[in-house]
């Protein structure tokens, strides 16, 4: 796991979310949906800790796991910068697959934003949801993120260069049947996994959830930045009503394929 400590150490994660807002904005809906209206909750695999601070500004207690030290740093001087760090019962260095600092039926909801991206072996994607499940109290509500297999295979498509060694049908078609992606530009968004989208709900489900939701969190992502600057220069209210209508949509099993980043609600059953 060292490349994906060294990746997120250099990148901006925080920014990110700033860059593509409309992820943010989709998940905190459904994520607000779900929640729970108190309580602890974890966000497991948390990078810097956006969708913690919301969290925690809700009035929710936080614990926030993250693989790479260096975000953990960045989280919990985000929150003391945000004048939260009373909301959190702590800031870990922690591995998804192995959460043996938290305690079993320890939160009412927990979020799992990231890792699953980077688990390209079956047992450890199985072992990290176990993990979740266990820290989880009985009803408790989990969000999960994964990506679409389907919709990198028709990025590499559009944009070969850009996601190298998938800039040959070779590769694509290698990657279909894998669902593992390991980017041949140093530095890259590397060490990944693909699910394709009708294997998450049983995935998760096997793992003892009840499945309440699973939406697209990023189809915005298929209008470019031509696109977006179209409707930007209608105006913010034109903006607003994008936004709505992909919110209104997320959950439609019609697009899932069009969204980069999957949102999966679940509720622990025992």
């Amino acid at each position: 796991m060292s490349n994906i400590i060294d990746y997120y150490r250099k990148f901006d994660e925080w920014g990110r979310l700033d860059r593509e807002p409309i992820e943010f904005q989709v998940n905190w809906h459904y994520i607000k949906k779900y929640m729970p209206k108190n309580g602890c909750v974890l966000d497991n695999g948390a990078g810097p800790g956006k969708y913690s601070m919301e969290l925690a500004k809700e009035g929710y207690k936080v614990t926030l796991t993250d693989l790479t030290p260096k975000l953990v740093e960045v989280a919990e001087s985000k929150a003391n910068e945000l004048n939260l760090n009373e909301q959190f019962n702590g800031f870990y260095v922690a591995d998804a697959r192995d959460l043996n600092k938290l305690e079993d039926n320890q939160f009412d909801a927990s979020l799992m934003l990231g890792p699953m991206y980077h688990l390209q072996e079956s047992d450890d994607r199985i072992k990290a949801v176990e993990e979740l499940y266990r820290v989880t109290k009985k009803d408790g509500i989990v969000f999960v993120a994964f990506m679409s297999r389907i919709r990198h295979i028709f990025s590499s498509l559009i944009s070969p260069e850009n996601w190298k060694p998938n800039n040959n049908m070779d590769s694509i078609t290698q990657f279909s049947q894998t669902g593992c992606f390991n980017h041949a530009d140093e530095g890259r968004f590397t060490g990944a996994y693909y699910f394709n989208i009708e294997e998450i709900k049983p995935f998760m489900e096997a793992q003892g959830f009840e499945t309440l939701e699973l939406i697209g969190s990023n189809v915005g992502a298929i209008l470019n930045n031509e696109s977006w600057n179209y409707w930007r220069e209608k105006g913010e209210n034109e903006v607003e009503k994008i936004i709505d209508l992909i919110i209104n949509n997320a959950a439609d099993p019609h697009i899932l394929g069009v969204s980069s980043h999957l949102l999966y609600v679940g509720r622990k059953k025992h």
